[in-house]
């Protein structure tokens, strides 16, 4: 509860109609349709959404957060109890982060990637994955981009940026198996790259490297230093 409030606030929350009320919204919208301002009057159980808009209009979230228990509770319109709600709810996201981060493998190598890339060695068709990656390079998803012929892999910068928008990543691996057992890059191999690589560019999500693996070895463009990435 909030200890500052006062009987000369706007219309308290639990006037307002049910269908606009914070926690009305978060049940029927999802928290990702929730404003800043809604957030927080959840959390302090603020009595209108203003009391929860002024406290932003003084602070910016990312202030409120970093401020020790004793300032923050005495803000106007958080309180004790807002305040320890405000900090426990963010320690606990921070503590979720951590936990989820420690889990994700990290790729940082050609042989991080050939080792996620195992499966496809040997297959009689290309497989064309797709790596994507936080800005600590963990790896966030890994998806089967195109299943190509015996000599070409097919894709579409729409087919590899779409999910890596999707997914918020920082950057892209590309992998594709060579079923002749010699891993050396094709012409097509290359044009293949240096269209991703563009797109990328332009979409702010760069293609950190292009692996082929075959039984035979393995070719990494950024490695090679080939100039196309």
């Amino acid at each position: 509860m909030n200890d500052n409030e006062t009987a000369g606030q706007p219309e308290l929350i639990r006037d307002l109609p049910p269908v606009v009320r914070p926690l009305s919204r978060l049940v029927h919208l999802g928290v990702e349709a929730m404003k800043e301002s809604e957030l927080l009057a959840l959390v302090l159980h603020s009595r209108s959404l203003a009391s929860a808009e002024q406290v932003l209009s003084q602070h910016s979230l990312k202030e409120l957060l970093a401020m020790p228990y004793a300032r923050l509770s005495a803000q106007r319109g958080v309180g004790r109890a807002g305040a320890a709600a405000l900090l426990s709810a963010a320690e606990l996201a921070r503590r979720g982060d951590k936990s989820q981060d420690a889990a994700l493998p990290t790729l940082r190598s050609v042989s991080d990637v050939v080792a996620q890339a195992i499966e496809i060695r040997d297959k009689k068709k290309e497989y064309l994955l797709a790596f994507f990656l936080n800005a600590r390079h963990q790896l966030i998803a890994k998806e089967t981009i195109s299943i190509g012929t015996l000599t070409a892999s097919l894709c579409h910068a729409r087919e590899l940026f779409l999910p890596a928008i999707g997914k918020s990543c920082a950057g892209v691996i590309l992998c594709h198996n060579h079923p002749s057992h010699d891993p050396s890059p094709s012409d097509e191999d290359i044009r293949l790259t240096k269209r991703m690589a563009q797109a990328g560019q332009i979409l702010g999500i760069e293609l950190l490297d292009h692996i082929i693996v075959a039984v035979n070895g393995c070719y990494s463009f950024k490695s090679a230093n080939s100039g196309v990435l």
